[in-house]
């Protein structure tokens, strides 16, 4: 059997860009934290908003989308509405038509410690027949800003 190497909250300065995300009462479950599907949904809107936002990705009409082929997460400390989350987000590879984003959650901004960490693996397709394609030359440029 082989040993798992013991995952570590990672500070704050492993990341490259910040998003402000916030807390709802419905993120909440019966033990009084955030339950764990919320995650994902956070790590999906911190990523997303920032290529939005950035002007790398149309989702109204862009002919290029990103699908989710993978997700993973790690948790070391509970968080809970109504204290703020920063996601903190870094690129980990770029293939071909593929990106590996990696993003922790930290409770506020002065903790320096991630709540939680975690990956998703975006495939780029062509929209109309959501075919692997090359990734776009200006999201590749905003990408290399980010590993």
């Amino acid at each position: 059997m082989t040993s798992l190497k013991r995952l570590q909250a990672e500070p704050r300065s492993a990341y490259r860009a910040f998003r402000d995300i916030a807390t709802r009462w419905s993120d909440n479950d019966v033990y009084g934290h955030v339950n764990n599907v919320v995650y994902y949904s956070w790590f999906d809107t911190a990523v997303n908003g920032l290529l939005i936002e950035r002007g790398t990705l149309d989702i109204q009409a862009g002919g290029v989308i990103g699908l989710v082929v993978e997700t993973q997460c790690n948790y070391f400390s509970p968080l809970a509405f109504p204290e703020p989350v920063v996601a903190g987000i870094r690129v980990a590879h770029i293939g071909a038509s593929s990106v590996r984003y990696e993003i922790a959650l930290f409770p506020d901004d002065t903790d320096q410690r991630c709540a939680a960490k975690g990956h998703f693996i975006h495939v780029y397709v062509d929209r109309a027949t959501r075919r692997p394609t090359s990734l776009p030359p200006e999201l590749l440029c905003f990408l290399e800003t980010l590993k």
